[in-house]
């Protein structure tokens, strides 16, 4: 716990950002961070609750779990953190989470939905708390690289290097294993590097963390694509086990006429080659400058693209989603500590908002079709949704010449699946697993495991990472 009371004279202050019309004019951080004093204060709310619900990571009866999934000692952290002993707190934060560089930035602070505080009161701000604890550790040297695996040890291929793949490969380099990360983009990172806007996550926070992975002898092989059976036969070949963090990444299309048409991509390939462009200093082949643009879906991945577009210089931005606009307070059936579904607006639509003058957003709306005049879309045909409880007139038209399909993910592609005689669920989009497990069900000799989205179905970068710890550890049961 923090300081005995402070919860009851201190306010929370969560995570500050730069004013929207100075933040949409670059692709720099957008998060404002708190000194580390304030930061004390802020974790001297967390108070002496009794039962640490924010480590639980469960779903308390509600379709979505709250608390960390990586089971990180909050409160022991927070109480470290008031002291001022910040060197400590790093080290117990250290214990649970490989990455909190990542997490303290892009995860959607489970924690803080089942702080005991945040039942009554607004929840400590864990997620900064954390982050401060663990950017203090890089300015102080604390973060240092793994002791390299010996030569003799069994060596692991790990095929993506996303969340769950650079746990795997720090968790196993951990154990006492070398390891070799295959990575299909040019970049290491995944969707750490090219799924996430630098603005959430800046890509020198990534390359940070790939040096010191390299220094604890990490090999990363690059533009390498293991659905290529040469490829996988070769990693197969050189390595006792293979581990598949491959994510969950066959994307969700809408259905709808016209949405083969120029101008219609997946928003994921949409915010890889805005990154890139960004980072190798070239003009993106799918740019929104001076367009009307057009994202369906309402998750996350769907705001990133919302904000993008407003920095590479769109006309308008708007979101389309299909479900209707949840309140503002929880429901009487939405109790505390589920997951409280509630209406937030995020950064990019605050941003949309300030540059637009409206919200972005159009709830309870059903994508039509794509309305197309040369080969390349020009408007979508909209109407609203009748059972989501909105008004109903007739369909009608929007301006879109670029639309961004963020619908989600179905599940892991075929062709790599097959390159390593994995079995799918093909209901479920996700390998087969041996007797509750992470090893595949897999025609091979040689043992092939699953880790992250791969093994689980697309998900959070919190537990992305939790599910890769424990997969490394069964690897290191076999091999060790």
């Amino acid at each position: 716990m923090g300081k005995p009371g402070a919860f009851l004279t201190q306010e929370r202050v969560g995570r500050l950002r730069r004013p929207c019309e100075e933040s949409v004019q670059d692709f720099e951080a957008i998060a404002v961070s708190l000194t580390q004093e304030e930061q004390r204060v802020q974790a001297s709310r967390c108070m002496d609750c009794g039962v640490p619900f924010c480590q639980a990571g469960l779903s308390f009866g509600g379709t979505r779990a709250v608390g960390c999934p990586l089971h990180n000692l909050i409160p022991e952290v927070q109480d470290l953190v008031w002291q001022g002993r910040w060197e400590d707190a790093a080290e117990r934060l250290s214990l649970t989470n490989p990455f909190p560089e990542f997490t303290g930035r892009v995860c959607p602070a489970m924690c803080e939905k089942a702080c005991n505080l945040g039942e009554h009161d607004a929840p400590v701000s864990i997620r900064e708390d954390m982050l401060a604890v663990d950017e203090h550790a890089w300015s102080v040297g604390l973060r240092k690289p793994l002791p390299r695996a010996a030569e003799t040890a069994p060596l692991v291929g790990v095929v993506g290097s996303g969340p769950a793949g650079l746990a795997l490969a720090w968790e196993l380099t951990r154990l006492g294993l070398r390891v070799r990360v295959v990575e299909r983009a040019d970049r290491v990172g995944g969707l750490l590097t090219y799924g996430i806007p630098a603005m959430k996550l800046p890509k020198d926070i990534v390359e940070r963390r790939i040096r010191l992975m390299r220094e604890s002898g990490v090999e990363f092989v690059l533009s390498s694509d293991c659905a290529d059976p040469t490829v996988a036969s070769k990693l197969l070949d050189d390595c006792d086990v293979v581990a598949l963090a491959c994510g969950a990444t066959r994307a969700r299309t809408v259905g709808v006429p016209g949405e083969d048409a120029q101008g219609v991509y997946p928003a994921v390939a949409y915010l890889t080659e805005a990154t890139r462009s960004v980072l190798d200093g070239h003009v993106p082949a799918m740019s929104a400058q001076g367009k009307d643009v057009l994202v369906i879906g309402g998750g996350d991945t769907g705001c990133d693209c919302v904000a993008t577009a407003l920095r590479q210089g769109a006309h308008s931005v708007h979101q389309v989603i299909r479900a209707a606009q949840a309140p503002t307070q929880r429901g009487q059936s939405n109790a505390w500590p589920e997951w409280p579904r509630i209406d937030v607006m995020e950064y990019g639509h605050e941003e949309a908002q300030a540059m637009q003058g409206e919200d972005p957003r159009l709830f309870a709306t059903d994508t039509l079709e794509f309305l197309v005049e040369n080969g390349a879309v020009r408007a979508a045909r909209l109407k609203a949704r009748q059972d989501a409880g909105a008004h109903v007139g007739e369909p009608y038209e929007l301006p879109a010449q670029l639309v961004l399909v963020a619908k989600g993910f179905t599940g892991v592609e075929a062709p790599l699946m097959d390159a390593f005689s994995v079995s799918v669920d093909e209901a479920r989009g996700i390998p087969v697993t041996v007797g509750g497990t992470h090893r595949a069900e897999s025609a091979l000799p040689k043992p092939v495991f699953v880790a992250g989205d791969a093994h689980m179905g697309s998900s959070l970068v919190a537990n992305a990472m939790a599910d890769a710890i424990v997969c490394a550890g069964e690897i290191a049961n076999i091999l060790l």
